[in-house]
């Protein structure tokens, strides 16, 4: 009988198609190192604009002049003053967009860096206590992962009113059980290292393992994770100032103007257009920078 030949072995997939069939398209684009640069330097600008907004802008956001209200751009024969136009009550869109994004990018940092302190702590907390600590800490944990964080806000907001600390302190609690989760697992398992069993053994005490040994190395996945929280607390900020609970006037943010101008939107496109792009962009940029810096420094992902 003939000898049937051994059935050829598939070839290992190219390096270039590992990412073939991923649903995720943003771990796809951050293979694209054009792409992470255009998204850094999106990211750059965004800080210049909030940083300067006192220079950049060429009026007060709140100046009103209701003889040129709902005025189109300038490069759409508009007034020659107003480069992206006026709003429903006189006041330049560009002014406005720049303060906005220096007050959306400020609370987004700020609630993020509230958020990743109180979620590193507690998962820390965790790791090192275990027992019943752990448990308390987990349990709401999963309490905050189960519930909807804008129905939270929304309850609080409601009870408590509307203050710009209460505000900046409930956009820090967002996110921080995701921190608390990974942080957990990282110390859980840095604790059967080499390094943390040798720290030990010579006598180091807790606040030394893991403030010397053990932070600096699982520092790297919280920054990542930071990065890829920004966008969200961006867009929850947004939301919420979309329903009236965020930002309220004379302050202005993203979400603020994209409030008010929901109204407008038949005959004056250029309110909602120009601070949703800024949204867009920078929520896109940051996302994209976030999986890069995960790419890089993760270890289990294959280079």
């Amino acid at each position: 009988m003939p000898v049937r030949p051994p059935a050829a072995q598939m070839p290992d997939p190219p390096a270039a198609d590992r990412w073939a069939g991923v649903p995720d398209i943003r771990r796809r684009m951050a293979r694209q190192p054009w792409l992470v640069w255009c998204c850094l330097g999106v990211l750059g600008l965004m800080a210049l604009v909030a940083v300067f907004a006192d220079l950049l802008a060429p009026m007060h956001y709140a100046h009103q002049d209701l003889a040129q209200r709902l005025k189109p751009p300038s490069f759409l024969g508009g007034p020659s003053g107003n480069l992206l136009g006026t709003d429903q009550l006189g006041r330049d869109v560009l002014s406005r967009l720049i303060y906005s994004i220096r007050i959306s990018i400020s609370l987004a940092l700020a609630g993020t860096l509230i958020a990743s302190c109180l979620g590193t702590v507690l998962g820390f907390v965790a790791a090192s206590l275990r027992g019943l600590a752990e448990d308390v800490i987990m349990m709401l944990v999963d309490f905050q992962g189960s519930v909807p964080f804008l129905i939270i806000a929304l309850a609080v907001l409601a009870f408590l009113g509307n203050s710009l600390v209460l505000f900046v302190l409930l956009i820090g609690l967002h996110g921080w059980e995701t921190y608390a989760r990974l942080s957990r697992g990282l110390v859980l398992s840095a604790q059967e290292r080499g390094y943390v069993v040798a720290a030990r053994t010579l006598g180091a005490g807790p606040f030394r393992v893991y403030g010397r040994h053990v932070l600096p190395n699982v520092v790297s996945a919280l920054v990542v994770q930071l990065t890829l929280n920004f966008p969200e607390t961006i867009l929850l900020e947004t939301a919420l100032s979309f329903l009236g609970l965020g930002i309220q006037p004379p302050l202005t943010s993203l979400g603020l103007m994209l409030g008010s101008a929901r109204n407008y939107l038949a005959v004056a496109w250029w309110m909602a257009v120009f601070p949703g792009m800024a949204i867009f962009m920078t929520t896109l940029s940051m996302s994209v920078v976030g999986d890069w810096l995960r790419d890089r420094l993760d270890p289990t992902i294959r280079k």
